[in-house]
């Protein structure tokens, strides 16, 4: 599932693609992916420039000229490609809007979806979603404050998106890594030196993910080399050696998550 720096990936590169950009058409092959019936949302959307894109969690909010919004959830397997019909991927489209000769196609959204919303309930969507970890206002003090008293699994309170917005299987284990930390150690078992590794562990990790553009390997358009730059250094690598102390990294499920760490250097 892509998350925090998948998404803000892909801002990025739509922000230059189609912001400022009007909408010439719309198709929906897939009902389920929206949520509101296919005429209305063909005629809702039709011809609206995208004012703008930000991102909030895992999730997009394209921001249309008459206010209102479309709200992206890529959830499992979701991606996006941007090209002429020649470029398009050989995969089955959920959703396409046309920017002229150009089309977004969202591909995968079996459980993602593409929303229409009103600000209002975009507001009401996030309201009980944590923090960016990456904004400003995310010191080392307001991190501290959230930790504070908190009892559960480090691995399974970085999952918690009304903790910390963003952050998923993937990425949780790549900072716990940095971080020297096991995945099921108790948070009221660390103490502030862990907090510290910790908290620079999130934006450190978090950051390279967005310069390297994420970990997913398909480009989002034709002679896109920065999607999917990003090597994961303990996701999905049982079996093989640590890079930092060459001992064999391990995978046990947490919350019935596949989660893997490096037993040795770990603590």
């Amino acid at each position: 599932m892509p998350e925090l720096p998948e998404m803000e990936t892909y801002k990025s590169f739509l922000q230059q693609l189609i912001s400022g950009q009007k909408i010439t058409g719309v198709m929906i092959n897939r009902e389920k992916s929206i949520n509101v019936p296919t005429e209305q949302f063909i005629s809702f959307v039709s011809h609206q420039t995208i004012k703008s894109i930000r991102r909030r969690a895992k999730s997009l909010i394209f921001e249309l000229q008459n206010g209102s919004c479309l709200l992206l959830h890529l959830m499992l397997g979701g991606r996006m490609f941007y090209g002429r019909e020649e470029d398009r991927p050989d995969r089955t489209v959920q959703v396409q809007l046309s920017f002229g000769d150009h089309q977004l196609y969202f591909i995968g959204l079996r459980l993602g979806y593409l929303h229409f919303v009103s600000p209002e309930m975009i507001q009401q969507e996030f309201q009980d979603i944590g923090p960016e970890p990456l904004d400003s206002n995310f010191s080392l003090h307001a991190f501290q404050a959230i930790m504070k008293n908190k009892r559960g699994g480090l691995k399974t309170t970085l999952l918690n998106q009304e903790v910390i917005a963003g952050i998923g299987n993937r990425y949780s284990d790549e900072i716990l890594w940095q971080a020297q930390l096991l995945p099921d150690r108790k948070i009221n078992e660390l103490n502030p030196e862990d907090i510290v590794r910790l908290y620079e562990s999130i934006r450190t990790i978090l950051q390279q993910g967005i310069q390297q553009g994420g970990y997913m390997d398909q480009p989002l358009f034709k002679g896109d080399n920065k999607t999917g730059g990003y090597e994961m250094y303990v996701h999905s690598r049982s079996g093989e050696k640590c890079r930092r102390c060459h001992s064999m990294i391990a995978m046990k499920e947490i919350s019935s998550r596949k989660t893997y760490f490096c037993q040795n250097c770990q603590h």
